[in-house]
């Protein structure tokens, strides 16, 4: 019933083939559009929707190296590095 199709990335012009399994994954979700954009595109722009996670540099209150969190450090709040919180977590 359905058979593989050649399509163009509209984003960089490389053919992709359709398959007829894609084909029948899409009509049984009931997609009626066909991918406009390769794997490869299409997972690059999926990437790109998360905006990339800002950073704080701190001084680890365990051993004083340096701590880098996703996080505002404040006054009074503990701030661990990566290995101080891995072994703090294992010895609790």
């Amino acid at each position: 019933m359905y058979e593989d199709k050649t399509l163009v990335c509209k984003d960089c012009g490389a053919e992709f083939v359709f398959t007829a399994g894609e084909q029948e994954f899409f009509a049984e979700r009931g997609f009626v559009n066909e991918p406009k954009r390769c794997k490869a595109c299409r997972d690059a722009k999926r990437g790109n929707t998360r905006p990339e996670r800002e950073m704080f540099t701190a001084i680890c209150d365990s051993c004083g190296g340096e701590a880098r969190v996703p996080f505002q450090p404040r006054e009074g709040r503990p701030i661990y590095c990566s290995a101080c919180y891995a072994k703090m977590k294992e010895e609790a």
